[in-house]
């Protein structure tokens, strides 16, 4: 005959065997002793069904976090194979354009995978809150009741009375600063969030040119909200305020938009200009947020060609795999991305070019503490030259001034953006406007004279069409006097 298991009873097999025994004890003993012995076994049956039912509970939650935890090694597992699929495809000898389809699916896969791990932590996250919440409250149950403090009865001092009277009114006086300050923010994030809510974004742009000529050769687009017409807000007044609202990817979704109007624009004349937008904190540290944008940029996939999203730094080094598959995707549908806010010069240009990004934009400050020997990362004089290698572009930001655009160009740098080139000046409206319907094709005329391209943007001289051409104006000559002059200003 097999062992019986005690762990394998229910629990109620407890209270059934403490209430027939107590039944049996009564039936057999006489007197009152008898009803005393039956309720003494009773109550331990009951007893031990309650304790049985608590150990099943805790066996049976061990067991669901054991299954959560072989599944996220499951999942991890998985994920591996991925990686190591893509590599493999990676390494086959085949063209890119027969690899995309596939390295969007693998990258499209890999950011599912991780979605459903971050799904699985959270489930786990909430059992762990669920057990604390338990314990605290069985905590409380059987901490003992608080002592009853009997009042001392004191003489009032009248110096202590004064005092404590002044400290309670400093106290009312500030609560009153803090409500006021508080009652103004609130006002001042719901006129924010009203104006976001109804779409009130401006879009402007700041050229990034080509030196030494200085000739444009891409539009960084840098968000306004305008609240009315003699108020304009800059990102740092605003942003924090919509990324604590959780506004955060609605705003980028808006921007993204425009950016994709302007590259369509953009994308009708030759030269081959390219407009970059970035996103914010919360976007990139959100996989949804990110699939939203992805899908909005595989709609206008014909106008990704002329979009450059910009990442910063810190958040391209701390990227999730679900993160970077989803990076990859959009590099293979035409997205190019470009790493802004750069605080080292620690780069791999291989790994750069091959999550997409084909611009690093560096502080001129930063060029010029380098060169100056401040830190030994690697010479600016040859980054450029290592990162063109890899078909990345260095671009040097932040230049306000004539004397470090010579710094720049003696340290080689190709491409820069700042003040001192153009300020950010805003988009004609008509550039976001549907196109026109094409026009039947009528009589071509024997001559047609030749017209320069004009600029769509406020205050920016017009693209060229064809840089090879010659044009038909030649350039005012200017003495070698006046350059000095101008420079020196």
């Amino acid at each position: 005959m097999a062992p019986v298991r005690l762990a394998a009873l229910h629990p109620l097999a407890s209270a059934v065997i403490g209430l027939s025994a107590g039944a049996v004890t009564v039936l057999l003993l006489p007197g009152a002793l008898a009803n005393a012995v039956g309720l003494l076994l009773a109550g331990a049956g009951f007893a031990g069904t309650m304790h049985l039912t608590e150990r099943r509970g805790l066996a049976q939650r061990e067991q669901i976090f054991a299954a959560l935890g072989e599944v996220k090694v499951r999942m991890a597992t998985n994920a591996i194979k991925v990686d190591n699929l893509a590599h493999r495809v990676d390494q086959m000898p085949m063209r890119d354009v027969d690899a995309a389809p596939a390295r969007a699916a693998i990258n499209e896969l890999t950011a599912e995978v991780g979605l459903l791990g971050d799904l699985l932590q959270q489930v786990a996250t909430t059992l762990a809150d669920h057990d604390e919440q338990i314990a605290a409250a069985a905590q409380m149950r059987r901490a003992p009741a608080p002592t009853p403090v009997i009042p001392v009865v004191m003489t009032p001092d009248p110096e202590a009375a004064r005092l404590a009277r002044l400290d309670a009114l400093a106290a009312e006086r500030a609560e009153a600063i803090q409500a006021g300050q508080l009652r103004a923010a609130e006002e001042r994030a719901a006129v924010i969030s009203a104006a976001l809510a109804e779409g009130k974004i401006e879009v402007h742009l700041q050229p990034i040119v080509q030196l030494p000529q200085r000739r444009t050769r891409g539009y960084e687009a840098l968000v306004r909200l305008r609240l009315d017409e003699d108020t304009l807000l800059l990102p740092a007044e605003f942003l924090s305020i919509v990324e604590e609202r959780g506004f955060g990817p609605t705003l980028d979704a808006l921007v993204l938009t425009r950016a994709l109007a302007i590259a369509r624009h953009l994308g009708s004349k030759d030269g081959g200009i390219f407009v970059s937008c970035n996103f914010s904190g919360a976007t990139w540290g959100s996989p949804q947020a990110l699939v939203t944008l992805s899908r909005i940029l595989d709609k206008y996939r014909e106008h990704a060609g002329h979009l450059v999203v910009e990442m910063p730094q810190r958040v391209f080094r701390a990227l999730e795999p679900s993160s970077l598959g989803l990076l990859g995707a959009m590099s293979a549908n035409g997205v190019r991305f470009a790493l802004d806010q750069v605080g080292d010069l620690r780069l791999d240009p291989a790994a750069l070019h091959d999550r997409g990004v084909r611009f690093v934009k560096v502080p001129a400050a930063l060029l010029q503490a380098e060169a100056n020997g401040t830190s030994g990362d690697i010479a600016p004089a040859d980054l450029s030259a290592l990162l063109a290698r890899a078909s990345v572009t260095l671009i040097a930001e932040k230049i306000e001034d004539n004397p470090t655009v010579a710094d720049m160009i003696e340290l080689g740098v190709g491409h820069a953006q700042g003040l001192v080139f153009s300020p950010p000046r805003p988009v004609k409206p008509d550039v976001f406007a549907d196109p026109e319907p094409a026009r039947q094709p009528g009589p071509i005329p024997a001559e047609a004279p030749a017209r320069p391209v004009a600029a769509a943007f406020a205050g920016y001289p017009g693209v060229v069409a064809n840089a090879s051409e010659p044009q038909e104006e030649r350039p005012e000559r200017v003495s070698f006097r006046s350059v000095l002059r101008r420079a020196s200003a």
